[in-house]
């Protein structure tokens, strides 16, 4: 499995990833969110992105206010900055979108360790799942989503899950 901690995997892989890795590193992104313990997940790093696909960071924060004035000042000069407090899973979440050269970076975090989030662990899960199929299957994959099926219900539709395909995928057995 992926080390998903150390960037360095996105030297190694398609184009997409070597310009995220160039992004992340030339800003110092993950160094300067590296309190929140940061990891980059979603579709780019397990090679099933798409042409707007965009870098997810998910981060641990223990003070909402506190993460909020970090972001903001790391941030908020960025093209296009929003920052918002959503409630998901009962959770008090915190997302910030904001534009970097070609890249669109979202910045999630919750008071829930970072591997312990849905984001990272779904990401653990479909990278399991994508390593026991076939090419095709990653292609279908993003042939799904090109289509416009977010990725968690892309996998439950080829998997053949039913009901709420984001709790049976963290259930799922590879």
């Amino acid at each position: 499995m992926i080390n998903f901690r150390d960037i360095s995997y996105l030297k190694t892989g398609n184009s997409k990833q070597h310009a995220a890795f160039h992004i992340l590193t030339k800003h110092h992104i993950l160094e300067n969110l590296a309190e929140f313990d940061p990891i980059l997940v979603g579709t780019i790093p397990i090679n099933i992105d798409v042409k707007n696909s965009d870098l997810d960071i998910v981060c641990y924060w223990k003070n909402k206010s506190d993460f909020i004035e970090r972001i903001k000042y790391l941030f908020e000069k960025e093209n296009r900055f929003s920052i918002r407090e959503i409630v998901i899973d009962n959770q008090e979440s915190i997302v910030a979108n904001f534009f970097i050269e070609a890249f669109e970076i979202e910045i999630f975090g919750q008071n829930i360790p970072t591997e312990l989030q849905n984001g990272y662990r779904h990401m653990v899960i479909e990278d399991q799942i994508l390593r026991s199929k076939d090419e095709n299957f990653r292609l279908e994959i993003i042939k799904l989503k090109e289509s416009g099926i977010k990725t968690e219900p892309a996998f439950g539709l080829l998997l053949g899950l039913n009901g709420n395909v984001y709790q049976e995928l963290l259930d799922y057995k590879v």
